[in-house]
């Protein structure tokens, strides 16, 4: 049977006792219905993971960590995922992805097709509940350090921040309309060990907003002849650039 991976907002260390938190021991107790002296692995989004075993059930289940393993299973390739913010749980489903991926960041944005209205409280919550989600597919995925999810802001704003000569290898905007394709930016630039991939939302980046990033450096991506959903196309160019770049 799969050892269950359990993701700890408290710090650990090893050879101590923690309380797990009510959702957590929920799952183990409730869902998966494990009895006292079952194995856990536990990790807290830092780095390394530890083998741990459940001693006491209940509420607040209770771990005792042992051994600490420092793998972390993180994609050599540093992406960075610049995304237009889509509706329902499209958006969900592409921070899971993501996730599963091996992003090591991801900066959801207000785009001019965006049609999500965030703010003050609400905005909060729902960065909280996309940060939920990948350390629930980090448990899944084997991951062991969380990508970093950063608040929303206006498209604008994050290309004005934008430095030309960023840390990124690369950057790249999809663009469907454009004819360089991955095989051609790589015989021209050479393999980035870094790259930032901005993807708009349900119907895609505006020429205007197209045009900006172009201005600030971006390169324009072609994935091929056909137009992806929102939801399909980050997912496809990730995985593209993880199998070309990356570990996958």
């Amino acid at each position: 049977m799969r050892i269950p991976r359990i993701y700890s907002t408290e710090p650990l260390a090893g050879q101590s006792e923690l309380a797990l938190d009510e959702a957590a021991s929920r799952h183990l107790v409730k869902v998966l219905r494990l009895g006292a002296g079952r194995p856990l692995v536990l990790f807290d989004g830092s780095g390394g993971e530890y083998r741990a075993e459940l001693i006491e059930t209940g509420k607040r289940a209770r771990v005792r960590l042992g051994e600490f393993s420092p793998d972390n299973r993180q994609s050599p390739l540093a992406l960075t995922l610049a995304i237009g913010i889509s509706r329902g749980e499209r958006f969900d489903w592409v921070v899971q992805k993501a996730t599963e991926l091996g992003v090591a960041a991801i900066q959801p944005l207000f785009t001019e097709r965006c049609e999500v209205k965030l703010s003050g409280e609400r905005l909060q919550k729902k960065l909280g509940h996309w940060r939920q989600i990948a350390a629930s597919a980090c448990e899944q995925c084997q991951r062991n350090i969380l990508p970093a999810i950063a608040e929303p802001q206006k498209l604008a704003q994050y290309l004005q921040n934008r430095k030309a000569d960023s840390d990124f290898g690369v950057e790249l905007v999809l663009h469907h309309r454009t004819e360089l394709d991955l095989r051609q930016l790589e015989a021209e630039q050479g393999k980035p060990d870094s790259a930032l991939l901005l993807v708009g939302p349900e119907g895609g980046l505006s020429q205007a907003e197209i045009d900006a990033a172009l201005a600030r450096g971006f390169l324009p991506l072609r994935l091929g002849p056909r137009v992806l959903r929102t939801e399909t196309a980050p997912v496809a160019a990730l995985s593209v650039l993880q199998f070309q770049w990356g570990d996958l």
